[in-house]
């Protein structure tokens, strides 16, 4: 109960912090490996991973803060998280691929999940 949940989240924060922003940014590799010292250019598509993890990052904290309480009072909101899970990878993908309104619709999606969590809690 939850565990995968938590698992999924901790995976997906892999994949918007590093993969998907270091695919983007390849052309750099000298950079990458490097100490970083000098700024360069990131291509747009690096530009908007890298933002779309910092809002990842934003939301995180409250996900895992949630269903670690909901794991110890044993309430299953499995399918809810899976949903959670679900929706911010489609807004990974919109973001990257620079779709706003939908990207925004999908975002209030996950905020409402996490509402409806926590209310499971009370």
């Amino acid at each position: 109960m939850l565990n995968t949940e938590i698992i999924f989240a901790l995976v997906l924060l892999l994949i918007h912090v590093w993969l998907v922003p270091m695919v983007f940014s390849l052309p750099h590799a000298k950079w990458l490996l490097g100490a970083r010292d000098d700024a360069v250019e990131l291509p747009v598509l690096a530009q908007r991973a890298k933002r779309a993890a910092a809002n990842y990052m934003e939301s995180l904290p409250a996900f895992l803060a949630i269903a670690l309480l909901l794991k110890i009072d044993g309430i299953d909101v499995g399918s809810l998280a899976l949903y959670w899970l679900s929706l911010r990878g489609v807004y990974l993908v919109l973001y990257v691929l620079g779709t706003p309104m939908i990207r925004s619709a999908v975002w209030i999606g996950s905020v409402v999940i996490l509402i409806q969590m926590a209310l499971a809690l009370l």
